[in-house]
């Protein structure tokens, strides 16, 4: 499924950034050499970012 339909992101590809450390929809798109453009997605990459990093805290507890 797309997350950015301008820069052709999909679930997996900003999870892979997610994974790899980015903790921002700017550090997504700089990990896939691209930049916003509409910016509809950031909102759905905050929360992967968010459900992400709760899955990590409760893992860790």
């Amino acid at each position: 499924m797309y997350v950015c339909n301008c820069n052709g992101l999909r679930q997996r590809d900003v999870a892979q950034a997610i994974e790899a450390g980015a903790t921002r929809p700017k550090e997504i798109f700089a990990s896939h050499k691209c930049a916003p453009q509409c910016a509809k997605c950031v909102c759905e990459m905050r929360q992967m970012i968010q459900e992400t990093q709760t899955a990590y805290a409760m893992a860790a507890e």
